[in-house]
């Protein structure tokens, strides 16, 4: 089996589906992707991990007109809540970027792709968002 590592911590792919996790603070619910040594809404220094949805619906979005090289452009990046808690930055994946396609509270679900792959053949896992339908 050819060997894969996550792009980003908090997107987990060793336990089961694929899913992203987050930081919860004990006291407040408040989730952070990052690990945090205080919690600024309760003050609190308890967290635990916890999965998010792997489902949600856009907040907001742009389409992307201008990239680095090797980037192919258009693309949607976008801004997703996620159903039960949590806000991620993402692209959105499997649909044409243009407005007539992608809208504001538009359903949508976590899929995968290799991002690339090193001179040992380890594939680099990153995830985005695609139309639920």
């Amino acid at each position: 089996m050819t060997k894969q590592v996550a792009i980003v911590d908090y997107f987990v792919i060793d336990n089961g589906p694929a899913h992203l996790e987050a930081w919860e603070a004990v006291d407040s619910g408040a989730l952070f992707f990052d690990r945090r040594n205080a919690d600024a809404a309760s003050g609190g220094t308890e967290f635990k991990r916890k999965q998010l949805s792997d489902t949600g619906v856009v907040r907001s979005f742009t389409i992307v007109q201008r990239g680095v090289p090797g980037v192919p452009v258009p693309y949607i990046s976008a801004l997703v809540d996620l159903d039960g808690g949590g806000c991620v930055k993402t692209n959105i994946s499997n649909c044409p970027p243009d407005p007539e396609h992608v809208k504001l509270g538009m359903r949508v679900k976590l899929t995968t792709f290799i991002a690339g792959t090193d001179d040992d053949g380890t594939e680099a896992v990153a995830f985005a968002f695609e139309p639920a339908n």
